[in-house]
């Protein structure tokens, strides 16, 4: 079994981290580091250049993430995956025999999250296993 976290280095995802490490610690499993590389938009020389700079972007975001849960004494496995978030986390899951999904949110109403189709919100619709939604700091 493993931790699955979706990390993007955003607020949400800062505080998840601490909150992913400290559960995988306690559990005495991995933490698998999922960054969603899709790029949005057609093929074509523009969308290359767009996707090598959202998986150059993950690699940076997910070396960050690697070093806390080391500090910590969490082996980790990192992936880079060329799909939206969401569906790379459950697929990831998958792979892992996670025993749950970890994310951060940015505090928004469930309505928002449910008109602009946040991470958090697909999870909770693709997953079968359980989500863990962190909020961020108020």
């Amino acid at each position: 079994m493993a931790v699955v976290l979706g990390y993007d280095e955003s607020p949400g995802a800062v505080r998840a981290l601490r909150i992913a490490i400290q559960t995988a610690a306690a559990f005495g499993e991995p933490l698998v580091l999922v960054y969603g590389a899709a790029a949005p938009g057609p093929g074509g020389e523009e969308y290359r250049a767009h996707h090598e700079a959202v998986r150059e972007a993950g690699r940076i975001a997910l070396e960050h993430a690697v070093t806390a849960a080391e500090a910590a004494g969490v082996p980790t496995t990192v992936e880079i995956i060329d799909q939206k978030p969401a569906q790379a986390l459950v697929d990831a899951a998958s792979r892992h025999g996670a025993r749950f999904i970890v994310v951060g949110s940015w505090g928004e109403s469930p309505m928002r999250g449910a008109l602009l189709g946040s991470t958090p919100h697909k999870l909770l619709h693709l997953s079968s296993v359980p989500v863990l939604c962190v909020p961020t700091e108020q």
